[in-house]
């Protein structure tokens, strides 16, 4: 959870705020189908209760935040140009919308998927 203050009183901004944002920005990113479960257990919970931060993790050290995503690409795209872009929109997303800094972002690809072309 990160702290601002200011002479009117705090804000404070959670750990699932950030990952939403995260998500929002790497699901509207080209080539990225959706997000994926980091593992099993997350999977199931999935099933479960549909949670829209969903392969999204975010740790942050008091100065700096690190997130950490789990993405499905459509097969056929460059996985590596994809990756890089998710990282650069989710990192400027991020830092404009809440203005802290984001260290880094690691991008975990979980699965290629292939559209229907029907």
């Amino acid at each position: 959870m990160k702290e601002n203050q200011n002479p009117m009183g705090n804000v404070y901004v959670s750990h699932r705020a950030i990952a939403t944002i995260a998500y929002q920005s790497a699901i509207e990113s080209y080539g990225v189908v959706g997000l994926a479960a980091k593992n099993f257990a997350e999977g199931i919970a999935q099933v479960i209760v549909r949670d829209p931060t969903l392969g999204v993790e975010v740790g942050f050290d008091g100065q700096k935040i690190e997130i950490d995503l789990y993405i499905i690409v459509e097969y056929g795209t460059r996985i590596k140009m994809v990756a890089e872009s998710v990282s650069s929109n989710v990192q400027y997303r991020v830092e404009k919308t809440i203005g802290i800094p984001v260290d880094k972002v690691n991008v975990h690809i979980r699965a290629l998927r292939i559209s229907d072309t029907d």
